[in-house]
């Protein structure tokens, strides 16, 4: 993985793959190539390190002609970052150079036989296994060829292949890795994100599992890996181009922090009709509901945080039991998992390869899969029985903010719906629960507002090399959300307890001096929090609070404090969560880190 571009065309292919390359920069890199059919040759160039390497080294593109090639950026999954291990990789005989995204489970077989059979490897990744066992197998017919391959290798893939007995042709593959063709007039592309192409087209075909596609610059034609032909359904794309640019800010992480008010909006509002929350495309009914079990939520990263406010929220309105479960540990666990359980799956990208796997896993024991997913027609969306979108928009920044957000709002609609289903709310917390969910995006404003004053307390703590989040119930929750996103972009030593833990072991870590903040926003566990933190305050911590309008008090105990609107319990977690946002994005500022790049990720997790 991380990055895949390819072009066949009119034009110059060589600037408009760089071009595409540097839209998918943020997924996160560490080396960059290109291939080149140049009517005469595959022309390969690669250089490690960040994507102006490559750039310098073919001038801009402008050393290697042609109208037919295939980019990548590569995130080292197997052999180290190297000039070799780069994509593309090309095969023993120079016949063909592939780029891929995914991991081959089997390449090691593959490699076995194919070293027997004379083949010699020149890197250390699974990439270079298909590359040659193309070539192996290649009979003059590139379908029957693909198809033999799609049939040997297991794993996950997308794969753009270019051929040199095939000046005019462009090849494509996938199986639960994303990738999508872009159809142009007289050009048409791949990649593994619209916002590659965006600047192109906006008419889209998306690839299903072990599909190929045989790419012209003015046909598609797409085969199972049967070679049966297949009719792709095209979508047209409509967001607006400037949401893929920094539109005057200085990152992508700020602009997205920013435009959570509107995004929030976006969820909920189309979704509340007179006075009524109505999820068109959920197939539940009061009977379905009411057979449900339990409700078991999987999710990685800060989607999995999202699941955790979900369980207090599940557990608390629809009094249903809930398990979430980290979706990498799901498989194996050994999950009790039958027809009376609700699955609830949650991913950014709809990609993720662990949640995806995870999710057909719970399918294939009988589970109603419900997934919570930013993008339309991705992997997981099509594997689920229903899917609710939360119409975040693209989001370019590694850390994941406005995604965040729109997921939880997710959550409250799904979980108000469901209540009110089964008779668990009245008609009076229906309409209280509707109207603060209408609010949400002005109290959201009016602490982004305000945003100069997280900046100030950045200043003081930025230096900090340990810094520790406490919290109970839902704040719990968010503690978890806020410490992920100070170590992914700022690289300090972060980590979030349950306050109530804190006797049990960690509060041995606190010291003269050590920053703790705390979030105290719910009204029934709040004198509670104020114990806690006047346990770590006795041990030396300075103490960063962060609670209600109601609760200013909480100023007296604290070193510092954060005061953020009310709204209801259950909605709390959209507030408390930007301010800590901001303080990670103005803490990784003042380091000087790569804030939309952070070392060693990326957006998209594609591989387990």
């Amino acid at each position: 993985m991380c990055g895949i571009v390819g072009y066949i065309g009119y034009d110059q292919a060589t600037p408009l793959l760089l071009e595409g390359l540097k839209k998918l920069e943020y997924r996160g890199y560490d080396s960059a190539g290109v291939a080149i059919h140049t009517g005469s040759e595959l022309k390969v160039v690669k250089a490690q390190g960040r994507l102006q390497m490559l750039s310098d080294k073919i001038n801009n593109g402008n050393n290697i002609k042609g109208f037919l090639g295939i980019g990548h950026t590569r995130w080292a999954t197997h052999g180290k970052p190297s000039e070799k291990n780069s994509h593309p990789h090309v095969s023993q005989l120079g016949k063909f150079a592939v780029v891929h995204n995914g991991i081959i489970e089997n390449y090691i077989q593959i490699k076995e036989e194919l070293l027997k059979n004379g083949v010699k490897f020149v890197s250390d990744t699974d990439t270079e296994v298909v590359a040659q066992l193309i070539e192996y197998y290649y009979d003059a017919d590139i379908l029957n060829t693909m198809s033999k391959v799609a049939n040997k290798i297991e794993g996950s893939y997308a794969l753009g292949i270019v051929c040199l007995d095939k000046p005019n042709e462009l090849i494509a593959m996938r199986k639960s890795s994303p990738l999508i063709i872009g159809i142009g007039k007289n050009e048409n592309f791949i990649a593994s994100d619209v916002t590659a192409i965006i600047s192109r087209t906006r008419d889209i075909i998306r690839l299903n599992d072990e599909e190929i596609a045989i790419i012209k610059k003015d046909k598609v034609t797409v085969y199972d890996k049967n070679k049966n032909r297949v009719t792709p359904i095209p979508f047209h794309v409509d967001w607006n181009i400037s949401t893929s640019e920094k539109s005057g800010y200085e990152h992508f992480m700020l602009k997205e922090i920013m435009e959570q008010p509107k995004s929030i909006m976006e969820t909920i509002k189309p979704r509340i009709k007179d006075g009524k929350i109505v999820l068109d495309d959920l197939n539940f009914s009061k009977d379905d509901l009411e057979k449900i079990s339990k409700i078991c939520i999987i999710a990685c990263g800060s989607a999995y945080h999202v699941g955790f406010v979900a369980k207090y929220i599940f557990e608390k309105i629809l009094r249903k039991p809930v398990e979430i479960t980290i979706a990498s540990e799901f498989r194996y666990m050994d999950p009790i998992i039958d027809d009376s359980v609700l699955v609830i799956s949650i991913s950014q990208s709809g990609e993720t390869a662990d949640t995806l796997a995870a999710l057909r896993e719970a399918k294939s024991s009988g589970a109603k899969v419900l997934s919570i997913v930013n993008v339309v027609g991705s992997s997981i969306a099509n594997d689920s029985d229903d899917v609710i979108y939360t119409w975040a928009g693209p989001e370019i920044a590694v850390a994941t903010t406005k995604a965040y957000s729109t997921q939880l709002s997710v959550v409250y609609l799904l979980a108000i719906h469901m209540a009110y289903m089964l008779s668990k709310i009245t008609k009076e917390q229906y309409d209280s629960y509707i109207n603060d969910l209408l609010l949400l995006p002005e109290k959201v404003e009016e602490i982004l507002a305000n945003k100069d004053t997280i900046k100030s307390f950045a200043q003081k703590f930025c230096n900090c090399k340990n810094i520790f989040f406490i919290g109970r119930n839902i704040d719990y929750a968010v503690s978890l959300e806020g410490s992920l996103k100070l170590k992914e972009i700022s690289y300090i030593h972060s980590e979030a307890y349950p306050a109530g833990e804190l006797k049990h072991g960690t509060i041995s870590l606190i010291e003269e001096g050590t920053l703790v903040v705390a979030l105290a926003t719910n009204d029934m566990l709040f004198d509670k929090m104020v114990s806690n933190i006047k346990e770590v305050k006795a041990r030396g911590a300075v103490v960063l609070s962060l609670t209600t309008e109601k609760h200013k008090d909480l100023e007296e105990i604290s070193d510092f404090n954060i005061c953020i609107p009310q709204v209801c319990d259950m909605m709390m977690a959209s507030l408390s969560v930007i301010p800590l946002q901001l303080f990670a994005y103005y803490v990784a500022h003042l380091k000087g880190c790569d804030i939309d790049k952070p070392r060693n990720l990326a957006k998209s997790v594609t591989v387990e």
